[in-house]
């Protein structure tokens, strides 16, 4: 080994070109995803796309408050899902009942893994 090649150690694993998004769980038991925590509207606009185009869904019930915050429901495999954003949490997505953990859990997680492999 050369004094080089500790200065400029060469990787032995490709990472990532994208960050993984994280879960949480509600006191539910709920999964939520958070897709972005720190990100502006218009990521939440181009998410919103995204599903629309490429999963064929339509939003069904949209709402907004007065402090910036939007949610977007829509269904997936028999699951209601909001897509959430607010300024200060970003954009995330989780279950609107809880019916059925399992269900909507693996939803959930199924629209995070998409959402991770177009790199948001």
């Amino acid at each position: 080994m050369e004094i080089g090649d500790t200065l400029n150690p060469k990787p032995t694993t490709q990472l990532p070109n994208y960050l993984m998004c994280y879960h949480l769980k509600t006191k539910h038991g709920n999964t939520l995803a958070v897709i972005d925590d720190n990100c502006g509207i218009s990521k939440f606009y181009a998410i919103a796309e995204t599903l629309s185009t490429e999963l064929k869904i339509n939003f069904i019930n949209h709402s907004n408050d007065e402090a910036g915050s939007l949610g977007w429901d829509f269904k997936y495999k028999n699951q209601v899902i909001t897509l959430h954003y607010n300024m200060f949490n970003g954009v995330s997505v989780f279950p609107r009942h809880v019916k059925n953990l399992l269900k909507e859990n693996n939803a959930v997680l199924e629209i995070a893994h998409f959402l991770e492999r177009r790199a948001y």
